[in-house]
């Protein structure tokens, strides 16, 4: 029993330094969550959960392959003061296939309310399908599966991946919402996301530092790239999804071309970042199973290391950001689009660096790596060998 208890605590339990910093970011977390959005709206009403009890769909009119007017529909609110109150909703429909949806009895919605609401006479705004119930089973799931595999490393993954959300939405869009410079902006988030992310997984140890230090320098790669290539290819950020409504929101001040070349590198920082942990955890490896290599082997492995994920790195980033734009590239099949025209196309171009800059990007990162992780790991060898003359 004694062994039992002792073989837990060693697999269960981290390093005293690796508990600290997993309580401070668990204290930073939380300290982010209290930061105040950029811009608050009146309070006039609330959102409430809602069940949809019946429907009307007499005003809704086929106009092609789009619906348009109004759906009436009688719901019954879920949560709220007005919890068990029944109210009339309209669903308006906009003939806009991406935006419209038509309810059916007992789907659950999302409801807009005005605090002074009367259930005999008001209609209330039936916005969406509600996908909060949903939204936190999924990531239960994930998290769940991420701890069982993972151990206390997955719990510090899981801890990473919060963080990094809680960093883009209360420190990154806030920020260039203000109109500070988007790449500083996010090159200095990508910088402070690559430390946590990388020393909550590898802890304080070579291995995390040859991580962090080869991911910093592929990211700001991808950054210099970025820059230089959004201005050669002509591209406007406006390509970006809803980039006109935000400049029409009061926001005209903004700069669209440094807010595309941001999410780049932001983008692509993650893929940066799993290549450097690879090489890295790979020249480690190395390492501990045959102490005593030079530092030139420890490179030539670590070269042989990245050249094998590479390849299927910058793939992953080609059908990821392809896989957004389906639509898009069926589009110009469709209509027989030339070769010339179809790269020459701002979204087409747009998605073409991306995935070339990031690309750049992982590629430099896995020498840089090699070499860092060479110095690190082959360093220590170097001196062990000169005390042992001494």
């Amino acid at each position: 029993m004694p062994r039992l208890l002792t073989w837990l605590k060693n697999r269960t339990l981290p390093a005293r330094r690796d508990l600290i910093m997993t309580v401070s970011m668990i204290l930073f977390s939380a300290l982010l969550t209290l930061i105040p959005p950029p811009t608050k709206l009146p309070d006039i009403g609330s959102k409430e959960k809602a069940r949809v009890l019946s429907v009307d769909n007499s005003q809704v009119f086929e106009n092609g392959i789009v619906l348009q007017g109004s759906q009436v529909l009688e719901v019954e609110v879920l949560t709220g003061k007005f919890r068990g109150k029944k109210f009339r909703a309209a669903n308006e429909l906009r003939m806009q296939m991406d935006l419209d949806k038509m309810f059916k009895p007992g789907d659950i919605v999302l409801t807009g309310i005005l605090h002074d609401a009367n259930p005999a006479t008001d209609t209330v705004n039936a916005q969406d399908h509600y996908r909060i119930d949903w939204t936190i089973l999924l990531f239960s799931l994930f998290a769940l599966l991420l701890i069982i595999f993972g151990n206390w490393t997955g719990f510090n993954a899981l801890l990473s991946f919060v963080f990094s959300c809680l960093v883009v939405w209360k420190l990154v869009i806030p920020l260039c919402l203000a109109g500070i410079n988007a790449l500083l902006v996010t090159f200095a988030a990508v910088v402070v996301l690559s430390v946590v992310i990388i020393l909550l997984v590898a802890g304080l140890t070579r291995k995390g530092f040859t991580a962090l230090a080869g991911a910093l320098s592929g990211v700001l790669a991808s950054c210099i790239t970025g820059w230089i290539f959004t201005d050669l290819f002509k591209i406007n950020g406006a390509v970006m999804p809803y980039s006109q409504s935000l400049l029409n929101s009061g926001f005209a001040n903004l700069d669209l071309s440094e807010i595309f070349i941001g999410a780049i590198f932001l983008s692509s920082s993650g893929a940066v970042m799993d290549l450097a942990m690879d090489v890295a955890s790979g020249i480690e490896e190395i390492d501990l199973r045959r102490s005593g290599l030079p530092a030139k082997e420890l490179f030539i492995s670590g070269l042989r290391i990245g050249r094998s994920v590479v390849g299927t790195m910058t793939t992953t980033l080609l059908l990821a950001y392809s896989g957004g734009y389906l639509t898009l590239m069926m589009t110009f099949a469709a209509q027989g689009t030339s070769p010339i025209d179809f790269i020459n196309n701002p979204h087409v171009a747009s998605e073409t660096v991306k995935t070339l800059v990031g690309s750049f990007g992982l590629v430099l990162v896995a020498p840089l790596t090699a070499m860092i992780g060479a110095w690190v790991f082959g360093k220590k060898k170097s001196t062990e060998v000169l005390s042992d003359q001494e």
